[in-house]
């Protein structure tokens, strides 16, 4: 299969734009990504990772999701047990436990290669301790374990990057309580309740 790169990079964009215009994080939001660049080109996940599918992918994702001040973590494949490239910044955030191991093309792959590559002083966690409240998954790279409980999927126009099924995902509160209780208006942004009214 032939990848046309900039098309890629334009469905990047445009994952990003979804996830922001449902979800609507207020700044300091973390949001984790899982990306598969053999699945982008048509190939078995872990089979043909692409460092430049990697930089088209995260030259489309990266400018919306740090424009909205979002920090942003990339999981790695199964062969690092799926820990997550971040910036210091966000590992201290969020009180994340690091591991020592460099992501490269066949044990990390493309995506968590390119992620190392370009953060400002980038540090390997183990988990997220389940406190990413948005997510992106490009090829069924399962960062389900990573996101907050109550997770949403986002139901977006857009369902393929390339390839590669995308899948854009938020969290909401769990609702407590029992038929006397309410809950606020869940047409607004899910991701920022704080409270619950009881009658």
């Amino acid at each position: 299969m032939e990848l046309d790169l900039n098309v890629i990079h334009e469905q990047a964009t445009e994952a990003a734009r979804l996830l922001l215009s449902s979800a609507a994080p207020a700044p300091g939001a973390l949001c984790v990504i899982g990306c598969s660049t053999s699945e982008i080109a048509g190939e078995r996940i872990g089979s043909a990772s692409n460092a430049e599918v990697a930089r088209a992918v995260m030259d489309g994702l990266l400018p919306v999701l740090h424009g909205a001040g979002l920090f942003v973590a990339v999981q790695g494949c199964e062969h690092i047990n799926r820990a997550l490239c971040v910036e210091r910044a966000c590992q201290e955030r969020f009180g994340l436990a690091e591991v020592w191991v460099e992501p490269w093309l066949h044990a990390g792959g493309a995506f968590c290669t390119e992620a190392a590559g370009r953060f400002a002083d980038h540090v390997m966690v183990e988990d997220l301790r389940a406190q990413a409240t948005l997510g992106i998954d490009i090829g069924g790279t399962l960062i389900g374990m990573h996101l907050r409980p109550v997770v949403v999927p986002i139901h977006a126009a857009l369902r393929r990057i390339g390839s590669a099924t995308l899948v854009l995902a938020k969290s909401r509160p769990r609702y407590v309580g029992g038929p006397r209780a309410h809950y606020p208006d869940h047409t607004s942004d899910p991701v920022s309740y704080t409270h619950l009214t009881l009658p």
